[in-house]
């Protein structure tokens, strides 16, 4: 397999990528620091360097293209569409933003000519991509240490929607400040809608119509009213791809999610524990009114990592607001990432806004102490930095309660 460096070293480099030549391509993404050493040494080599949106806009480029965008569900809308299609017959080959469970990997490969990718609207990445579906899940205001205002990057999602080939179609959530397109939502007042939406032990059932169509009883695989609306997009895209309807309601039943979206990690009598990459208000919103709705009489223990310096500064009331409704709050410093530190923002700005009285500030090791300690009955872990290296020893914690 691929040589997997760990260490920011120079030294580290094989032999065989220390002088640039004619088949050797150096593909980055912008998650990468500028002051990254291994970067800045291909830089001064003069290797040929592409950002991972453009190598992606050269392979999908040929090809029928189903890019999916918004600041969040994109990742869940795309691994559903990959494997509705998968499923199906129809097949497809796929670049997903997050580790399909059903597949356990983010590429997956067909023998025709679709590619379903996550278009990513960091840095306007997704511009490299001119799709034939476009499905835009939301646009709320993130990344603005990139945009500078919620305006800049609307303008940037209309671009988008712009690029899509003549004969293809933009797919949108209802209420997105579009103008054309096929809607979709989970209300009455869009062209693709889920209906009778319930909840029966601890799995969402749905119904789906559109102009064509109506299915009956779907089983979700994956838990969240959020995602029950992300299934609504995916059907739609897929019907049009030649998936039938039963098809499309078997493949549903059989998705296993996507790693770190709404996953669980313990599900037993005694304990749930979910892990969830939000790290925006809206999709912290998202997860915990889903926690609450499936599990409304148990407590809600949420640990919560910041993750950006920018995003924490830019949405700390609306981090604070969403917080407060869980029942306890561990909160953990900000995860910098590419960022340095900002005089005055840190996860104290959120807790000092909030109204919850069962909050504080620890550490990762504290953090399962705490847990260990309290043994809570339902336990969200949230956030899109290093957070996840709590999963396993808070697992081990509660797998172990006697």
């Amino acid at each position: 397999g691929i040589r997997i460096i760990f260490d920011d070293v120079e030294a580290c480099i094989p032999i065989s990528f220390q002088e640039p030549d004619e088949s050797t391509l150096i593909i980055y993404t912008p998650a990468i620091p500028k002051d990254s050493a291994i970067l800045n040494f291909f830089i001064r080599k003069g290797f040929v360097l592409h950002k991972r949106s453009q190598v992606l806009g050269l392979i999908s480029a040929g090809r029928y293209t189903v890019a999916v965008a918004g600041t969040h569900g994109k990742t869940t809308t795309s691994c559903l569409i990959a494997h509705i299609l998968k499923d199906s017959g129809v097949d497809c080959s796929a670049f997903l933003g997050g580790i399909s469970s059903n597949y356990q990997t983010n590429v997956l490969f067909g023998k025709n000519n679709i590619v379903v990718v996550e278009a990513d609207e960091y840095d306007r990445s997704f511009l490299t991509l001119q799709p034939d579906i476009a499905v835009i899940t939301s646009m709320d205001a993130d990344h603005l240490d990139i945009y500078g205002d919620h305006a800049q990057l609307t303008e940037s999602f209309t671009l988008f929607a712009s690029q899509i080939k003549g004969g293809g179609i933009l797919i949108r959530k209802q209420g997105l400040p579009l103008e054309s397109g096929h809607t979709y939502s989970i209300s009455d007042n869009a062209d693709s809608i889920a209906f009778n939406i319930r909840i029966e032990n601890g799995s969402y059932y749905f119904d789906f119509r559109n102009s064509e169509v109506t299915i009956k009883d779907i089983l979700l695989g994956m838990a969240g009213s959020h995602n029950v609306e992300n299934a609504v997009a995916a059907i739609e895209v897929c019907l049009r791809l030649g998936a039938s309807a039963d098809a499309v309601k078997q493949a549903l039943a059989s998705f296993k999610g996507v790693k770190r979206r709404f996953e669980y990690i313990v599900k037993n009598d005694g304990h749930i524990f979910i892990d969830d990459y939000a790290h925006h208000p809206e999709e912290l919103r998202a997860a915990i009114s889903s926690v609450k709705k499936l599990y409304p009489g148990k407590k809600l223990t949420t640990i919560f990592q910041p993750h950006l310096f920018t995003r924490t500064r830019d949405f700390a009331d609306g981090f604070a607001e969403v917080l407060d409704m869980s029942d306890e709050l561990l909160m953990l410093d900000i995860y910098p990432a590419r960022e340095l530190p900002i005089d005055g923002v840190d996860a104290e700005l959120i807790l000092s806004k909030m109204k919850l009285w069962n909050k504080r500030k620890c550490g990762k090791q504290e953090a399962v102490d705490i847990v260990e300690s309290e043994k809570p009955e339902l336990l969200l872990t949230v956030g899109a930095g290093d957070i996840d290296q709590l999963v396993q020893p808070l697992k081990q914690v509660l797998e172990n309660v006697s």
